[in-house]
């Protein structure tokens, strides 16, 4: 049985796994966000800056591998995913370098909204990657 090239696939287990650490590193760095804003203790902002910088390590291969997957299909709905996973990791750069500032001023309303736009973008991108069906039998 042949593969439709217009339907989508399961993710290759190494890209699943490289996405999966930004779908966990986004929310919890707007988990401290929150925490920081209710509590003032910095090392909630900390947090956040360590949660955001491994989750834009990690995203950036899976970005990268998600363009290379969505290139040579034309069919619609090929660049969702890419487009979500470039949303999140720029929102989340942007967010890192405001998290570089001192921790007084480093959450504010720009940093949560920028947590925010990253978490739901990349919980979006990994809902949509991870629910890709399977037709034809084995990822690829």
């Amino acid at each position: 049985m042949a593969l439709d090239a217009a339907a989508p696939v399961r993710l290759h287990p190494l890209h699943a796994l490289l996405l999966a650490f930004p779908v966990g590193f986004f929310p919890a760095a707007l988990a401290a966000d929150i925490t920081y804003l209710n509590s003032a203790e910095m090392q909630w902002s900390n947090f956040a800056s360590w949660a955001i910088t491994g989750a834009l390590i990690v995203g950036a291969p899976a970005l990268a591998w998600s363009v290379l997957r969505a290139l040579p299909g034309k069919a619609r709905g090929r660049w969702i995913v890419p487009l979500l996973l470039a949303v999140a990791w720029a929102a989340g750069l942007l967010n890192a370098f405001g998290h570089s500032r001192d921790a007084w001023s480093s959450v504010g309303t720009t940093g949560l909204l920028l947590s925010v736009v990253s978490t739901v973008a990349i919980l979006a991108a990994g809902w949509l990657a991870f629910a890709a069906p399977v037709r034809g039998g084995l990822a690829r």
